[in-house]
């Protein structure tokens, strides 16, 4: 008697190079789609930050007789040289102690409100104060610039750089409270209450403590507040009047004539304008990062 033995054959499993080849395919084209968008982005950028530099090199009567996009042969600083003659560092230095008078008070102060509302939550009037902060966000500068003009008059502040400086800060203040305050809830409860051991009063807790751990938020908010306002336009066009207040965004329409604009001195001072920005975007990321690995680090 013979028994006949058959062989059940397993499903045969597939080999794991499979699947990683159609991920790895259908990975390198979306890397590839997504490096074609970045590519273009950065043409898009790039090309208005082109144009502007080269622009600003040329002569004003070969200007409208040559391709845009393309260098000059000679290129010359007559433009800047233009620029820096036509009260440029008048407008600069009013555009420093705008930014500087108006960002310095409004850090100091949202910084303190913020430590105040978070410490003491309990108290309706913080509270209510928390919510008011956060209506600020709500008004935006357009809405308010008639009854900000009218105040400036009244407090015979028209025309001068407070009148700047005060609206500035009022407008900085909602913001930065808000940044502030969330930073301040991430810092450990048991840090507070150790310095209250150790009989610090809520002054010293603030300087010695809540200042260094939101170090990096307070630079956050200080940088952000200081670009707003140095690019700030409105204001300095419905608040003063006389040329030595002029700002050097407001400070651009002084190349612009009554027949035409000279546009490579107008392109001129935008380079000139934006050297500090980059300057002051440089040196506070520097700052933020170590800020950050200070403040966290204790």
């Amino acid at each position: 008697m013979t028994t006949t033995l058959t062989k059940t054959r397993r499903p045969e499993k597939t080999t794991p190079r499979a699947q990683p080849r159609r991920s790895r395919s259908a990975t390198a084209r979306r890397n590839w789609a997504g490096g074609l968008a970045g590519w273009l982005w950065l043409a898009v950028v790039a090309v208005p930050l082109y144009w502007t530099l080269i622009t600003s090199l040329k002569d004003r009567s070969r200007y409208y007789a040559s391709n845009p996009l393309v260098p000059t042969g000679d290129p010359t600083l007559e433009n800047y040289r233009l620029v820096v003659e036509s009260d440029f560092l008048q407008y600069f230095v009013n555009s420093v102690v705008v930014t500087v008078g108006a960002v310095v008070p409004a850090v100091v102060v949202s910084f303190m409100a913020a430590y105040a509302i978070v410490r003491g939550w309990r108290m309706r009037v913080l509270r209510a104060m928390n919510g008011l902060f956060l209506m600020g966000l709500a008004i935006p500068l357009q809405a308010t610039v008639i009854p900000v003009y009218l105040i400036i008059i009244k407090l015979h502040l028209y025309d001068s750089l407070a009148a700047l400086i005060l609206p500035s800060i009022a407008f900085a203040i909602p913001l930065s409270v808000l940044v502030l305050a969330n930073f301040i809830r991430d810092v450990p409860k048991e840090l507070f209450d150790s310095m209250r051991v150790d009989g610090a009063t809520e002054w010293t807790t603030l300087w010695r403590l809540a200042a260094p751990l939101t170090r990096p938020a307070i630079l956050t908010v200080s940088i952000f507040n200081a670009l707003t306002i140095w690019n700030g336009f409105l204001l300095p066009l419905v608040l003063t009047q006389s040329p030595d207040r002029r700002t050097l965004p407001l400070a651009l329409w002084t190349f612009q004539g009554q027949y035409g604009v000279n546009v490579p001195a107008v392109l001129a001072a935008v380079v000139l304008t934006t050297l500090p920005v980059l300057v002051l975007y440089a040196f506070g990321r520097r700052q933020l990062l170590s800020g950050l690995t200070a403040g966290f680090g204790r």
